[in-house]
């Protein structure tokens, strides 16, 4: 019945839809991959005459045909060559470019001087599009990279999920939104079915170390979440639901606007689940319900060398843990809401100046609060009342505040260039969890980087970072990375780096103490101290009807006095510095395209991981492997806006050592298989879409877990560990409408 409602409410929207299918369009398209072009040049002139009119493809590939009588028209685009047709008055017409350019990418901003193809980039940037997101039916980052090679992604009904690369997680990876730091980890960890994917335009990963660039807590990679921005369409408006049968319920709208140097836009979301447990037979639940709003919104103002940009985010969320019916009559319960709120305020400002010189200065707060209140709920008048106990009621707040500044020269035609810049982050805390009910953690960074292009094929970048901290003393860090390209198809990726981590405020500070969870900061912690090694070599060949890419990496990365969570006794875990910490590995993609009707890419990752622990406890120096395996296939109809997708990931077996009283022991975490399909139909020339599909195929719940206490830090019992509620069966409907004039 809530799907009908949706659909009922986007009826006006689609109304609108297709009282603009009336008019006649021109509509611009690749030759080879059968997708529309966006920002093609178009010039309209009519025979015999001299006037002449001009104007850009639109996001759907379109121009109107507004010619009054028979004429000529020319349409060009970088990396296409040119067509010459006729077109007649209310003629729809569709033009084919033939690229001329073969290897054109997705242009990346993460880590980079300035805006910059990807194949040219000195750094392995993985890419997810808005193209895959799509086909993926992603609504969280959970559902976007749980498939992806060499990410593991884990769950924890409460605290949510959370990510690894190259077998590094929590407080080692950097989660970024249009640059900014997030900040609320819980365990460390950020929770990844908080960040929704609503407004997202793309997602830039970076996996290897960065903290030359982005300072603490990009040892593992960074992932950036890119927002949406109306560059082009004069007026845009956007509607989606999305349905699936474990009892998810998700609306979202957006409206935008660009006119001249001003652009503004605005995105709402509501998100809703219902909780489940396998097999679910009590008002406990293993997934707890969620529900979640969203709100975001920014205004830009651009001319040929200014830009300025403010922006805001505000995400709030209810989870909802039922308690068990309490005896003899069963007429009570508790239960625990835990609301989470999440504000971001950024501001960015930059300028162009002469000899490729650009000034870019950012300031951004961020505020995460964790509420938990308990009330004892009458069950027969379903009234509810905060219970008395005072530690069942608590408040934690993490504030943060940045200022970043940095002068880039980038210019194609010098051997030298050049980033420096300063950065400012200060970090608070306060509540009950927190020792001393505040605490606050500075750390202030200036860096330098620099690019030598010696020539064409080569290009080297070495960076330094200073870093003041007002809680440990910091190493310099540095790191030099380095591209090859010496064939046209082939080329090689290096770096290496010094890292360097602080312990974060809840790794010092924490006191989480509740019927599911006994987590105790350590204020006693040393700082982490890293090196990292990276290699890639990618080889490629794409030609007019196929393309072909062959990609293999190693990695090595040591880090020493790592902080882990341990338990140091039956009930209680804490954070202790393990003497050092490895992983490495090796990866290797294939990838093949036959267009515009396949695309399919297999992967395969190897990784080993190493505790080395401290004085006191036995050390086990011996590296465990896990291999992971992906396959990945869409299948393109274009012309009938057609497409499907199957994505497969094999989470291999994964080794663990436990710390129990000084004790270590080894158990793991069994393999297992997942798989998501998902078919897509676009209908109104595309702006209608609607898509279909089943998530977690092989009916995943939970996997066995040997080893280690009884539940983990998280939870009270059972050697199992949750990786999904099952089967489940999704709808999603979604529409755009944009005018150009």
């Amino acid at each position: 019945m809530s799907l009908l409602r949706i659909i009922f409410g986007l009826l006006p929207l689609l109304a609108c839809l297709h009282s603009v299918s009336g008019q006649s369009f021109v509509t611009i398209t690749d030759g080879r991959s059968r997708e529309v072009i966006p920002c093609a040049h178009v010039c309209f002139e009519e025979i015999g005459g001299k006037k002449q009119q001009y104007c850009l493809s639109d996001l759907d590939g379109r121009v109107p045909n507004h010619v009054k009588n028979l004429s000529k028209i020319a349409v060009s685009h970088i990396g296409y060559e040119t067509v010459l047709d006729t077109i007649k008055p209310g003629q729809n017409l569709t033009i084919t470019l033939q690229p001329t350019v073969l290897n054109m990418k997705e242009v990346v901003v993460t880590a980079q001087y300035s805006p910059e193809k990807i194949d040219k980039s000195i750094y392995r940037v993985n890419v997810i599009n808005t193209r895959q997101i799509e086909q993926k039916a992603a609504t969280n980052l959970t559902d976007l990279l749980k498939t992806q090679l060499n990410m593991r992604v884990s769950q924890d009904g409460v605290l949510g999920s959370n990510l690894s690369i190259q077998g590094l997680s929590g407080e080692h990876i950097k989660f970024l939104v249009d640059g900014v730091p997030l900040v609320g980890r819980m365990n460390g960890n950020i929770d990844l079915n908080q960040l929704n994917l609503n407004n997202v335009d793309h997602v830039e990963v970076i996996e290897g170390p960065m903290s030359v660039i982005y300072g603490s807590n990009a040892l593992a990679g960074v992932v950036n979440i890119i927002t949406k921005e109306n560059k082009v369409a004069r007026f845009s408006s956007r509607a989606e639901a999305y349905a699936e049968s474990a009892g998810v319920v998700n609306v979202a709208g957006g409206l935008s606007f660009n006119r001249k140097k001003h652009a503004a836009g605005v995105d709402v979301a509501r998100n809703f689940f219902g909780g489940y447990s396998d097999p679910d037979t009590s008002r406990y639940k293993t997934w707890k319900p969620r529900r979640q709003y969203t709100a975001d919104g920014y205004y830009a103002f651009q001319t040929e060398k200014t830009k300025l940009k403010l922006a805001g985010q505000l995400f709030h969320e209810l989870l909802l843990s039922k308690g068990q019916r309490l005896q003899p009559y069963y007429e009570n319960a508790f239960d625990s809401h835990f609301t989470t709120i999440r504000a971001m305020l950024r501001g960015e400002w930059t300028r162009q100046m002469a000899g490729a010189h650009s000034l870019h200065t950012m300031a951004s707060w961020s505020s995460y609060r964790r509420i938990k209140n308990t009330y004892f709920k009458d069950l027969v008048t379903l009234t509810e009342t905060l219970t008395k106990n005072t530690e069942d009621q608590d408040t934690t707040g993490i504030g943060s505040w940045l200022a970043r500044v940095t002068f880039t020269r980038s210019d194609k035609n010098r051997a030298w260039n050049y980033q420096t810049g300063l950065d400012m982050n200060l970090e608070e805390g306060s509540g009950r969890r927190i020792s001393g009910d505040y605490q606050q953690i500075g750390e202030y960074a200036a860096f330098l980087s620099m690019k030598y292009d010696p020539w064409k094929q080569l290009s080297l970048q070495p960076g330094l970072r200073m870093i003041h901290n007002t809680k440990y003393r910091a190493p310099l860090v540095y790191s030099v990375s380095a591209r090859w390209q010496s064939l046209e198809q082939l080329s090689l990726r290096a770096s290496f780096s010094r890292g360097f981590r602080s312990p974060g405020l809840k790794e010092l500070y924490l006191y989480f103490v509740d019927i599911n969870h006994n987590i105790q900061g350590n204020p006693d912690l040393k700082a982490e101290r890293s090196v990292n090694l990276n290699m890639t070599a990618s080889w490629m060949t794409d030609k007019q009807k196929k393309a072909f890419r062959l990609e293999a990496s190693v990695f090595y990365n040591k880090i020493d006095q790592i902080i882990t969570l341990a338990q140091a006794n039956t009930s209680l875990y804490t954070y202790i510095n393990l003497e050092h910490y490895k992983t490495q590995g090796v990866e290797l993609k294939i990838a093949r395209q036959w267009y515009p009707f396949v695309q399919a890419e297999a992967g395969l990752s190897r990784t080993g991981r190493l505790n080395a622990l401290s004085d006191g406890m036995v050390n086990v120096e011996k590296m465990r492997y896990t291999t992971d395996l992906t396959g990945d296939v869409t299948l393109k109809y274009p012309k009938k806006h057609l497409s499907f997708s199957a994505y497969y990931k094999y989470s291999g077996r994964m080794p663990q050592l436990y710390i129990l009283e000084n004790t270590v022991s080894e158990g793991y975490i069994s393999d297992y298989h997942s798989m998501d399909i998902t078919l897509t139909k676009g209908f109104l020339m595309n702006r209608l879409k609607l898509s279909a599909g089943i998530k977690n195929l092989f009916d995943n719940t939970t996997i066995p877990a040997v080893g280690g206490g009884s539940g983990g830090a998280h939870g009270s019992g059972g050697a199992s560990l949750p990786v999904g509620w099952g089967r489940t069966y999704f709808l999603k409907l979604s529409c755009q409408f944009n005018k150009y004039s």
